[in-house]
């Protein structure tokens, strides 16, 4: 079974920075890619940041590219989101999240449906 645990939000004011940590349990976390996404609310879950199990695909959403670094440590079984000059629009519970199938090296992928399993999510809140 496959278990997600998200962890590091907070509250931070504009400008600055968190990084979220998704703690990966119930399979090997090196053999699958890994995505963050975010929700707020009254909005749909989006697309943040994803990283294929080889970590030579990163995609990003537009909002945070240059802003935000998502890596992974497969000794560790964690994936990161390093998120950095934060704003207000970045406002949002942040949920990590894995494909059910390993597929190429550089597979990350950026729709939801493509992911299966969820972690609980963490709050992130950025003041003015």
């Amino acid at each position: 079974q496959v278990q997600l645990v998200e962890s590091g939000g907070g509250l931070v004011q504009a400008g600055g920075s968190l990084r979220l940590s998704c703690a990966a349990s119930g399979r090997t976390f090196s053999n699958y890619a890994m995505g963050w996404f975010r929700q707020a609310p009254g909005k749909e879950r989006e697309f943040v940041a994803a990283i294929s199990w080889s970590g030579g695909s990163t995609p990003y959403a537009d909002s945070v590219k240059g802003r935000f670094i998502i890596s992974r440590d497969n000794a560790k079984n964690t994936a990161y989101l390093q998120m950095n000059s934060l704003n207000p629009e970045d406002t949002a519970v942040y949920y990590c999240a894995a494909p059910r199938t390993s597929r190429s090296a550089f597979f990350a992928p950026v729709n939801k449906d493509e992911y299966a399993y969820w972690g609980q999510g963490t709050q992130v809140t950025v003041s003015s």
